[in-house]
């Protein structure tokens, strides 16, 4: 069951790798906040529509957290370093996201810091590394910056995620969570970019794309994975992300793929095989967190 579940979860992060695709090649140049509320804001309700139930209590606060952890911040950045990196570049830049769950996990979870943990980080950001310098390509300072800011923004809220489980099925907290973030997105778009221009097709289904199978579908499916499996080793599997981006840009892009590129490819799988190593030691030790329906 736990390979299942791995499976399963690793589904988003190479869908994921599109977004840097999608975002250069249909997506309107200059809109990063804007789009990435015309992400999470329509697929956030569409989910209410199919789950229709709102928080009570401190799940109010507690979603508005994790709406501006994991899509609000995490959006935001990614959007500004997916228009001023190329596309491989931008998903690479969050390989530091795993270092940063295995320190906040021992923080709030109270969980080990194992070096087998620890290592595969490392590895992973060595592997993502070469993935990067592989490709001859200057680096814009903001976008990287951004791109780290998101991937702190997201380790946060994985861990927080788990910390804080939902009593409510997970399509509902899936819905909350992106309607929470989208709202903000919402008036963050309002006080810092201008009106958005009009969509074309080619817009359009940039956006549907984006909303319904690269929000929906995947943070379904990554939430999940966060309820069943140690947060290091979920995250672990984030390293599949700049893999796909770079393939993706390889194949759709005709950009280079070079030994050094191939040999970075190798080094992630190395780290996430080793992230899940370390995740299934360290998983009889944890509290079981599945997101359940209420009673």
């Amino acid at each position: 069951m736990r390979y299942l579940d791995i499976s399963i979860t690793a589904i988003a992060p190479l869908v994921w790798g599109s977004t840097y695709y999608v975002t250069t090649e249909f997506l309107p140049a200059g809109y990063p906040v804007t789009m990435a509320s015309l992400r999470a804001l329509p697929a956030g309700l569409l989910l209410l529509v199919l789950a229709p139930r709102l928080p009570k209590g401190i799940w109010w606060l507690r979603i508005f957290i994790l709406g501006a952890l994991n899509f609000t911040l995490f959006w935001a950045f990614l959007f500004v370093a997916a228009y001023r990196l190329p596309g491989g570049v931008a998903a690479t830049v969050g390989a530091v996201q795993p270092l940063i769950v295995v320190f906040l996990a021992a923080l709030l979870l109270g969980t080990a810091i194992r070096g087998a943990s620890v290592l595969a980080a490392l590895i992973g950001i060595l592997g993502v590394g070469l993935l990067v310098l592989g490709s001859g390509i200057s680096l814009d300072p903001v976008g990287m910056i951004a791109g780290v800011g998101g991937a702190a923004s997201m380790a946060a809220g994985t861990v927080l995620t788990r910390k804080w489980h939902p009593p409510v099925p997970l399509l509902t907290f899936t819905a909350w969570q992106l309607t929470a973030g989208g709202l903000l997105l919402v008036l963050l778009a309002i006080l810092i970019e201008p009106p958005l221009p009009p969509l074309d097709a080619r817009n359009l289904s940039g956006i549907l794309y984006l909303a319904l199978i690269g929000a929906a579908l995947t943070y379904i499916l990554w939430f999940r994975g966060i309820s069943r499996i140690e947060p290091g080793a979920v995250s672990a599997l984030g390293f599949l992300s700049p893999l796909s981006a770079v393939l993706i840009g390889w194949a759709l892009l005709g950009q280079a793929l070079t030994q050094m590129q191939i040999t970075g490819a190798a080094l992630v799988f190395a780290a996430i095989w080793l992230g899940q190593r370390a995740g299934r030691a360290r998983a009889p030790n944890l509290p079981k967190h599945p997101i359940r329906n209420p009673a």
